[in-house]
C-alpha cells in the first residue's frame, strides 16, 4: 500500500528535512510540495492524495484555518513548532502532532500510525453505534444514542443514559476512545459529554436535562467552538 502525501510548510530547511524523511519511508509517496496553504489549495485541485504534513503558522493562511475552510481534505499531520495548537489539532482529528525539530524516529512512529489507519481503513467492518460495559456482574449494551453524559470516578465511570446510570470499571479516556469523536466532547477533565443532549449553557455549565455538567475554564473556548460546529445544540 502507498499512501500519497504533500507537504506544506513555509521554511525551506523543514521542507528539505521532511522530503528526506518521506525519500526514507517506502509506502510514502510524495506528490508535491508547497509553501503555504494557497499553493496547498491549487495542489489540491490538481492532485488526490491520503495525506499531508502541514506547518500551521504561514503566511496568508494557517495550517488550522485551512482545514477549517476546507470541507473535503485529506487526513492530516501536523507538523509544527508550537504546542499551543494540539487541542485545535484533537478537535479537528488530525492523525498527529508533530512538533519541531522533528526527529526521524518521532516522524516514524508517526508515518506508522498513518500506515495503520489507512490500512485499517480499508479492511474495517461497518461502524458499531453501541458498546458493552461491564457493571454488576454482566455485560451491559450501551447505545450511543442513549448516553447523556459520562463521568470519572476514580477507577470507575458512571455513564448517565436516558434511561439510568451504569458504573463500570473503566478509566474515562477508555471510554472516550470507545466513543465516536464527532458526537462527544470532553468539557472538563472528569466529564465527556453528548453533544446533542445538551439543551443550554449557562456560565461554565452545560444543562442535559436535569443535569448540570461543568466546563474547565482552559477547555471553554475548544468547548464552545466544537459544540458551535457541530449544529447540533437545541436552541
Amino acid at each position: 500500500m502507498k499512501i500519497k502525501c504533500i507537504i506544506t510548510d513555509d521554511e525551506p530547511f523543514a521542507r528539505k528535512g521532511l522530503q528526506g524523511y518521506i525519500q526514507q519511508i517506502d509506502f510514502l509517496d510524495l506528490r508535491g510540495v508547497c509553501e503555504n496553504a494557497l499553493e496547498l489549495n491549487s495542489l489540491l485541485k490538481q492532485e488526490s492524495v491520503d495525506l499531508l504534513f502541514l506547518d500551521i503558522e504561514m503566511p496568508y493562511m494557517t495550517g488550522i484555518d485551512f482545514l477549517k475552510n476546507t470541507p473535503v481534505r485529506p487526513r492530516v499531520i501536523f507538523t509544527t513548532a508550537y504546542e499551543k495548537y494540539a487541542l485545535q489539532g484533537f478537535d479537528l482529528e488530525v492523525l498527529d502532532y508533530l512538533l519541531k525539530p522533528i526527529p526521524f524516529d518521532r516522524f516514524l512512529k508517526a508515518a506508522n500510525k498513518a500506515f495503520d489507519y489507512f490500512r485499517q481503513q480499508q479492511t474495517s467492518a461497518p461502524v458499531e453505534d453501541y458498546i458493552f460495559v461491564k457493571a454488576d456482574g454482566r455485560l451491559e449494551k450501551i447505545q450511543f444514542a442513549d448516553i447523556l453524559f459520562a463521568e470519572a470516578l476514580e477507577n470507575y465511570v458512571a455513564i448517565y443514559t436516558s434511561g439510568k446510570k451504569i458504573i463500570t470499571h473503566l478509566t474515562l479516556k477508555m471510554l472516550q476512545d470507545k466513543l465516536p469523536a464527532t458526537s462527544f466532547i470532553q468539557p472538563h477533565k472528569s466529564y465527556i459529554a453528548a453533544i446533542d443532549k445538551i439543551n443550554s449553557i449557562e456560565g461554565n455549565i452545560l444543562h442535559i436535562g436535569s443535569y448540570q455538567v461543568p466546563i474547565s475554564k482552559y477547555q471553554k473556548e475548544e468547548v464552545m467552538e466544537k459544540i458551535v460546529n457541530s449544529k447540533l445544540l437545541k436552541r
